[in-house]
């Protein structure tokens, strides 16, 4: 089993604005019967401003299968149009579950 982060640092004022787009992303996923992703705000963060959506796969190939299914998702491409505007970086993270 694997643990996949989106860790997404954003503008300031643009947290709420992002935590939107990765709602809609969830909503698709279910929709789609996979695990929704668990999203998370800092409250201390360094840096500031970051978002976490969290989902949890038996594979990554199975994570990247979703992701090319939400890209060919006319409705997940509107939801996420312009979400460069509101990010200054991010990054992917992947574990392994060990125990």
């Amino acid at each position: 089993m694997y643990v996949i982060r989106e860790v997404v640092t954003c503008k300031p004022g643009k947290v709420g604005q992002m935590l939107d787009k990765f709602k809609a992303l969830s909503t698709a996923m279910r929709d789609m019967g996979h695990e929704p992703f668990r999203l998370m705000t800092d409250v201390s963060g360094d840096p500031f401003w970051t978002v976490v959506a969290e989902t949890t796969v038996g594979s990554v190939d199975e994570f990247f299968a979703i992701e090319r299914k939400l890209r060919e998702s006319e409705g997940v491409r509107q939801a996420m149009t312009g979400y460069h505007d509101l990010v200054t970086s991010g990054r992917r993270e992947i574990y392994r579950v060990e125990a």
